[in-house]
């Protein structure tokens, strides 16, 4: 009997020096991500694009990117739901140019990637992530942290309304069990339609598959 119940003990032990482990390592991912996107406001933006056709599908892919030449770049990446489920995905890394012009290629598979002015960009996504948030959907835990990667940029110098919903409407797409893990209250009629959005969501993730990143939050 003795010897179960130490046994149990340091079963128990061992159990919660792995929950701190994993605790301890999540702690130190997400300081690095916030040190990274701080660093990388010590350079002017690059780039900031954005996919033609968001407002048509629902889904897109927005893209800021820093650095002290063109020849090297932070790249922030949010794969944006404007149907519903607004900022749903959040990707953060270096590259170099080339590796950079790939990723573009592969996000513009489904949408070209286009230019667009920061503030423009930043509005947007505060706008959806606020609108989301409206319909009990919170954002991706990443945006806190890699959303700053905009600096001084203001978004409230364009005086634009988005188009958020369909047909004025929230419309849920995607997997039905994803979609209730994301709702932090109940929808309260909106419509869902269970297609899947799998044809972006892959380009989105061979642009940041090459290194590790935050899963879907």
């Amino acid at each position: 009997m003795a010897i179960n119940i130490g046994a149990r003990r340091a079963a128990k032990n061992q159990r919660r020096k792995v929950v701190v482990a994993e605790k301890r390592k999540a702690e130190m991912l997400a300081s690095g991500t916030a040190s990274q996107v701080r660093m990388a406001l010590a350079h002017p933006i690059q780039h900031c694009l954005l996919s033609e056709g968001l407002f048509d599908s629902g889904m897109g892919i927005l893209v800021v990117a820093r650095g002290a030449t063109p020849a090297s770049v932070t790249m922030a990446t949010f794969l944006l739901d404007t149907f519903a489920l607004g900022a749903k995905d959040v990707f953060f890394r270096s590259l170099s140019a080339r590796e950079f012009a790939q990723h573009v290629d592969h996000m513009s598979i489904t949408s070209p990637m286009v230019p667009v002015d920061p503030a423009y960009a930043r509005k947007l996504l505060n706008d959806l992530v606020a609108w989301a948030r409206g319909l009990g959907v919170a954002p991706h835990r990443d945006y806190v942290k890699v959303e700053p990667i905009f600096g001084a940029v203001k978004a409230e110098a364009r005086d634009v309304q988005f188009p958020f919903g369909f047909g004025g409407k929230p419309l849920f797409m995607g997997d039905e069990s994803d979609i209730a893990r994301r709702l932090t209250r109940p929808s309260g009629g909106v419509t869902t339609d269970a297609r899947p959005e799998a044809p972006i969501t892959a380009a989105l993730e061979n642009a940041g598959s090459e290194e590790p990143r935050a899963g879907l939050g």
